[in-house]
This record gives structure tokens, sequence and C-alpha cells, in this order.
């Protein structure tokens, strides 16, 4: 069973998949935010640095995918490697921060990666909105994350609704985030647990 969790910057990913790590007694594989050698760059300087921290990620993501095909264990994986390439890489070419050269570099190779890869058995998309998604990043206090602007972040959530309204790589479960503390909240984490065992009841039927 691979499942994997999506969401915008601040959307509770990272706190979602430690909880449900632990309940279900999953394997984690999480961002590697903490050891990215170029996301203090590129939150400086994004168009300088936007390709390569693209491709760090890719490579992150893909190297997930294969360890979680090799082990053949149950896997929640924090982000998953579509979110690279439909939202984040493609936001910052719209928005000039990547050149078109490099762009289609990066969707060469995130094409030759998805052709030998498969999606999870269920996505959980957990949907903020942008006060939320705000008040979430400020409240984790990373210094590298103080420069993101409110239309970055709401250029991110609309590709992010248009990915999940035509994804189709496993099921999906849709999550909104504004009114549930999952963190604090034995209740709201509950109810997040629920909806997750009626899809994994409905995938284990299949």
């Amino acid at each position: 069973m691979h499942v994997a969790v999506a969401g915008n910057i601040g959307s509770g990913k990272t706190t979602l998949t430690r909880l449900l790590a632990k309940h279900y007694r999953w394997k984690a594989h999480y961002e590697d935010v903490e050891d990215n050698p170029y996301l203090d760059d590129f939150y400086n300087q994004m168009e300088r640095w936007s390709f390569n921290l693209q491709i760090y990620f890719l490579n992150s993501r893909f190297r997930q995918i294969v360890d979680i095909r090799r082990r053949g264990k149950n896997v929640i994986q924090d982000r998953t490697i579509y979110e690279d390439a439909y939202i984040f890489a493609p936001n910052l070419h719209a928005m000039g921060l990547m050149t078109n050269r490099d762009f289609e570099n990066y969707r060469s190779l995130f094409d030759l990666m998805e052709s030998v890869t498969e999606g999870p058995d269920l996505l959980i998309y957990l949907r903020s909105s942008i006060p939320n998604l705000v008040k979430q990043i400020h409240a984790r206090g990373r210094e590298y994350e103080n420069s993101i602007s409110i239309d970055y972040l709401s250029r991110l959530n609309e590709r992010y609704e248009a990915w999940v309204h035509n994804y189709d790589k496993g099921g999906l479960l849709v999550i909104d985030v504004d009114e549930l503390n999952f963190v604090d909240s034995p209740e709201d984490l509950g109810v997040v647990i629920n909806k997750i065992d009626a899809q994994l009841h409905g995938l284990f039927q299949d």
C-alpha cells in the first residue's frame, strides 16, 4: 500500500504524514527540506535557482519511488513527484522564473521517470485557503519561507485545484483543512482517519 499526502506549502502535509505513519504503522518518506542545499538560495533568488531546486526535488522523489517499489511495504509519502512536475515547475515557468530551455529539459526528464513509475494507491489532498496557509507558514517560522508571497501561494493553489480535478493516477481523498486541527484535536484527527479508512476499504475490495 502506497499512500501519498499532497498539498500547498503550509497545508500540513508533513505533520499529517507523521501522524498517519504512527497510527497505521506505515513507513514514512518525508520531503527533503532540512538538508536541501538549494532552498535558501531559491527563495532569495528564484530565477537563478529554480531549475536546480526542481531537479533536486525530482531526483529525491524518484529515489523515494524506487525505494518504495523495492521494499514493497506499506508506505506514506510526504508530497508526490507529480506535484513537482504539474504544479511547482510549470508555475515557475509561467512566472518567468524558469527559462523555456530549462523547463523543457525538466519536463523531458520527468516524462522519462513517469514512464517507469506508478501513482500511489491513495492520494490525500489537503485543500487549504490562502489565509490558513499563511498562518501555518508563519507559525512554523522557517526563515527561508519569509519571502513567500501571497501571489505565489495563490498561483500554486490554482494549479493544485486544476491538477486534483483531473487526477487519475489512483484513489483520491480531498480533505478541507481550514476547519480541521488534526495536530491538537484527537477528534479532528479521528475524522481524517475515518475518511481514510473508508477509502482504504474501498481499495481493498477492488
